[in-house]
């Protein structure tokens, strides 16, 4: 299996899981809203001090599980994050890359963009795309 096969499951099923590692070798997970995005499994970490962005910071490995409302279908991304932020990235450029993230992980426009746009800036929200690997799941 590989991303193509997936995309479309991560097109429709938003709930997710990330996974990440911690100092101690343990795994971290954080439930997120996640996305296809460009080609790569995709989530915003809206805090950019949050526990996930720490660990992949140090460690970029991790995984990505999107299931079904249902829980009868899963896909799972396993990979290396890349990570978009305001230490790395042009402020419009990351405005922008927000913003198309945060479509890829919803099925709606949000309603208030320029407040999204102050909210993402002020928590230093960080745009996070894992590059497949290794995909593999029940595409329901």
């Amino acid at each position: 299996m590989d991303f193509e096969d997936v995309r479309p499951f991560l097109e429709r099923n938003h709930r997710g899981v990330v996974m990440t590692v911690q100092p101690n070798g343990a795994v971290q997970s954080s439930i997120v809203v996640c996305g296809a995005y460009q080609g790569n499994a995709a989530l915003v970490s809206v805090r950019g001090n949050s526990a996930k962005v720490r660990n992949l910071r140090r460690n970029p490995r991790c995984t990505v599980l999107a299931v079904t409302g249902d829980w009868r279908g899963y896909a799972v991304v396993e990979g290396q994050a890349r990570l978009l932020d305001s230490g790395n990235t042009a402020a419009e450029e990351l405005r922008r890359k927000l913003r198309e993230v945060y479509r890829a992980c919803g099925d709606k426009e949000h309603p208030d963009w320029p407040e999204y746009d102050r909210v993402m800036r002020q928590q230093d929200a960080v745009v996070i795309l894992v590059q497949p690997q290794r995909v593999y799941g029940l595409l329901r």
